[in-house]
């Protein structure tokens, strides 16, 4: 046929390009291809929208997303995804385009201005396709079909995301970022196809659309496969051969921060007292902790790190991969009791406080990297900045924080990061721990007034649910570890938010919120990162009000997610699938997939409520995955945390009586991944709560497997129950 070669041609065409990207690394896997750095435009975008000095308005200037509201003035003829663009592309038998990004994506904001901004392109595409753009963030739905689809012709992925697809939405072809003149003969190349042979097209979108509907499936597998720690075992030692042991992480760059692979190691060390695995942990959070990737003046982490060591981030931060660490370095002071940690945890969570946080107690989406147009701008230093604010105390602030009059960086700019230990600098300077550390805290405080009086990187403000439940889980675990009543405020806060403006008296819930309202219908990784937080406000609090809802949102999600057939989740509700394949979600990335956590909830709830059913799926779940859990542990660690609770009975201990809280706090200074904690001053609702209650005593019992231990009154003995 007349089109058989074009992807042959187009990836002659994208050479080019591919050349300039060469400094752009993929993190690649079936599903989920990770690329992106970040742009501050938004906030002077929005200055614009405000002051009417854009010529050209199109249909994303309806929109709440940050994201498309950048790009509501591009000569453009832009519509937000929808049956509007696709009736229209129908109508008008025009082919659609498709582009997807997001608010802190550097080489969607580059394309923008070479291409998009551009009337000569924008005139192309305006008469020949029918342009849809998309904010991955709120759609990712949409963009997992096509990120697919662009997997699948040109075997690599990333953002921009650019599909041309018939104006059903079927795609023949996908690509992520191009030049404006590899994008107007790619684009040229289409429109004459379509006028000498449209249905080479109609082919070469049937094959594509065949291989999005066969990826990632999974299909149901007998019951009857056990779980032992052997096959935990056999997993790590697969995966210790891709571990930087010396600065943690995987060994290459770049670097991602990947929380459930450090969970999973964690938890593994915890059940197996193999020590590499946890020497594997530390070794990563230390490093990230002491290096460029977190915010050495402010606290936060950014998305990942361009280099091996940590050093230079993209600078974008994300409030999924914050919620997430904030977690999994708690636990780590848990297992540890390392300092450095619970100094992690309060300075990210003071950072999302300040610069996340709405006033309704929502959490933000991130920060861009970008500020007066250069990445990394806000944050980082030169030697004579630095001298300049600091005097006499420069050069131990210098030696502290690598700052050197070359830079650390690029254009004699200096990352914050630390090498030495304090012992180290305070010897060299002839000063003591104490000294030095005042030293540094006084200059931090400068600095900081310094930076905060710079043109701040631009806010994506848009909130939405799966990340907002990350977080709240984040705070609620915090609070768990270290007994901060202001990070249980927060969290409270939080859930209550939800309940208001996100989650319907059946449970069911909308994904996005902005100015006041909610337009998308919510996703499945919505409801199970709830859920999951809801299970652990309960276990901080005790209230079943949350493990209620927990339960409410449960039942929803088996109703319109779940597919009897396999046993797993679809990604998209039943009465809102209209895409061209109804998707799941199942390798776990920088963000668990949404099938690895309702799995984790359904075994939970089901042990809260001695729900047989819901383990049952659980384990059928975990049976489905297991061969790919096995093939490759570092993109399934999610599920391999669900696989350990398999390997033993779980640990349910119960307190009542008044002085829960206190029992209650004692048992969270100790990391005990393989116990959940119910109870309250009351017996409460829970079956495992009944006949537990003994006046004016506070007991505790230990239960598993349906049995209970003879109670105690104190945490030792219970600890001792379970084997601590």
């Amino acid at each position: 046929m007349a089109g058989a070669g074009f992807i042959e041609i187009l990836r002659a065409l994208m050479l080019n390009f591919k050349r300039m990207k060469a400094n752009i690394s993929f993190l690649l896997m079936s599903a989920v291809i990770l690329l992106g750095s970040s742009c501050g435009q938004a906030q002077q975008n929005k200055k614009d929208n405000m002051n009417g000095k854009h010529p050209y308005t199109n249909e994303l200037i309806h929109e709440s997303s940050p994201y498309l509201l950048q790009h509501a003035h591009n000569p453009v003829n832009w519509y937000p995804w929808g049956d509007k663009a696709l009736q229209k592309a129908k109508a008008e038998n025009k082919m659609l385009i498709i582009s997807i990004g997001y608010a802190a994506c550097h080489w969607c904001h580059v394309m923008e201005h070479e291409s998009f901004e551009d009337v000569e392109v924008a005139r192309m595409m305006n008469e020949n396709f029918i342009c849809v753009k998309v904010d991955r963030e709120e759609r990712p739905d949409v963009d997992q079909v096509y990120m697919t689809a662009a997997q699948l012709i040109t075997g690599s992925g990333g953002w921009p995301l650019n599909a041309l697809a018939l104006a059903d939405g079927r795609p023949f072809y996908a690509g992520t970022y191009f030049p404006k003149a590899n994008w107007m003969k790619m684009l040229a190349y289409f429109i004459d196809l379509q006028k000498k042979d449209p249905s080479s097209l109609v082919k070469s979108a049937e094959q594509v659309t065949n291989g999005i509907h066969a990826a990632e499936q999974v299909s149901f597998k007998e019951a009857g496969k056990t779980f032992a720690l052997a096959d935990l075992d056999k997993q790590v030692n697969s995966m210790k051969a891709g571990l930087d042991f010396k600065k943690g992480g995987a060994n290459r760059a770049p670097k991602f921060p990947m929380p459930s692979n450090w969970e999973y190691l964690l938890h593994y060390n915890y059940v197996s007292k193999n020590e590499e695995a946890l020497t594997a942990v530390t070794v990563t959070l230390d490093n990230m902790a002491l290096g460029g990737i977190y915010d050495q003046l402010e606290g936060g982490f950014a998305r990942y790190s361009t280099d091996a060591n940590w050093h230079v981030p993209h600078f974008e931060k994300m409030l999924y991969d914050n919620s997430q660490l904030v977690s999994l370095y708690a636990h780590a002071w848990q297992a540890t009791k390392d300092p450095l940690y619970k100094k992690v945890v309060y300075e990210t969570l003071a950072f999302v406080e300040h610069e996340l946080t709405s006033p309704e107690g929502a959490f933000y989406s991130s920060l861009d990297a970008d500020s007066e147009g250069e990445e990394g701008k806000y944050y980082v230093w030169t030697k004579a900045e630095v001298d300049q604010a600091l005097g006499a105390d420069a050069a131990v602030f210098s030696v502290y924080y690598n700052i050197t009059e070359a830079g650390n960086w690029e254009h004699g700019n200096s990352i914050l990061k630390r090498d030495d230990t304090d012992e180290a600098i305070a010897k060299k300077f002839s000063i003591s721990v104490t000294e030095l550390t005042d030293k540094i805290d006084a200059a931090k405080i400068k600095l900081m007034t310094i930076r905060v009086a710079r043109v701040k990187p631009g806010l994506d403000d848009k909130v939405l649910s799966s990340w907002n439940a990350m977080m709240l889980k984040g705070y609620t675990q915090a609070y768990r570890v270290f007994g901060e009543e202001e990070f249980l405020n927060k969290a409270v806060k939080n859930a209550n938010f939800l309940l208001r403006t996100a989650i319907a008296a059946d449970g069911e819930m909308t994904r996005n919120y902005k100015n006041g309202k909610s337009s998308i219908n919510a996703l499945l990784d919505d409801y199970a990162f709830t859920i999951a937080a809801f299970i652990e406000l309960y276990q901080a609090t005790f209230d079943e009000k949350w493990l209620t809802e927990a339960n409410k949102i449960t039942g929803y999600t088996l109703e319109h997610f779940f597919d009897p057939k396999s046993n797993m989740f679809f990604y998209t509700h039943n009465q809102h699938s209209n895409l061209i394949s109804r998707k799941m979600e199942l390798s776990d990335n920088v963000i668990p997939s949404s099938n690895s956590e309702m799995a984790k909830n359904l075994f939970l709830l089901g042990h809260f409520y001695n729900n047989d059913n819901y383990i049952d799926k659980a384990k059928q779940m975990m049976i489905n995955m297991a061969d790919e859990v096995e093939r490759n542990i570092y993109f399934y660690a999610n599920w391999g945390l669900l696989q350990a609770w398999f390997t033993a009975p779980l640990y349910e201990v119960a307190i009542t009586g008044d002085g829960f809280k206190e029992k209650r706090r004692q048992f969270d200074q100790h990391y005990l991944p393989d116990v959940i904690l119910l109870g309250g001053n009351k017996e409460g609702k829970l079956a495992l709560l009944e006949n537990k209650g003994v006046p004016g005593k506070t007991m505790i019992y230990v239960c598993r497997d349906k049995t209970c231990k003879l109670p105690v009154i104190d945490v030792t003995e219970a600890l001792k129950q379970i084997g601590q």
